[in-house]
């Protein structure tokens, strides 16, 4: 039957020719935006799913390189990148470990904003850029004196003051840090570990100045 001969059927006809055929067009297209966007939100969930399970059970250098570069872009990419940039602290890595730090300190992720900062200046402790670590270590602990990072920060700056020679500094600022947290036995336990450390430095330090010593005339 021909469309166009029917008078019922005329304004469905020019409906069609005027209207139909663009809307039939766009809900294709929404149909398929629909689709796709379930599409896409299965995507990211399972990638989303995958990063998480790297996150928890990457453990080698090798391992969360990999995964910091598959899942780049989802929510895991921050705590990954923390744990790389752990990775490569642990292993030595301290210039690595740094670079990642102070990308991770330009882009801070949610939660994790502390870590860079502090990561940062215990990477340049371990270089033996002491007076650069301390001075990054305090800045953190005064502009931070409540984050949960504020005294790993001035633990940092008084082992920082023993390593460059200071041990006067550096057991005062023990003494100070005993003073204000002696109600708190955790971070009592944590400076007083700090304290033993200090003093092996200085023993270190006596020991490699005798070494140096030249021998006496006999």
């Amino acid at each position: 039957m021909n469309l166009k001969t029917n008078p019922e059927l005329l304004p469905l006809v020019e409906w069609w020719e005027k209207d139909g055929k663009q809307t039939v067009i766009w809900v294709a297209v929404a149909a398929i935006a629909v689709a796709g966007w379930h599409g896409w939100k299965n995507y990211r969930a399972s990638r989303l799913e995958a990063a998480s399970g790297a996150l928890v059970n990457a453990y080698t250098t090798e391992e969360m390189e990999d995964a910091v570069s598959k899942f780049s872009g989802t929510a895991a990419q921050g705590p990954l990148r923390i744990r790389l940039a752990k990775n490569y602290y642990d292993a030595g890595r301290f210039d690595e470990a740094m670079a990642v730090y102070d990308e991770l300190a330009a882009k801070p992720v949610d939660g994790f904003e502390d870590i860079p900062v502090v990561g940062k200046a215990q990477c340049l402790e371990a270089l033996g850029r002491f007076d650069e670590a301390q001075a990054a270590f305090d800045a953190f602990a005064e502009a931070k004196p409540d984050s949960y990072l504020a005294l790993t920060a001035q633990l940092g700056a008084a082992r920082c003051f023993a390593q460059s020679g200071d041990k006067t500094k550096a057991l005062a600022r023990i003494d100070a840090l005993k003073a204000a947290n002696k109600d708190n036995e955790v971070a009592t336990a944590r400076i007083e570990a700090a304290e033993a450390a200090i003093k092996r430095f200085e023993k270190k330090a006596e020991v490699e100045k005798k070494a140096e010593a030249p021998a006496p005339v006999s």
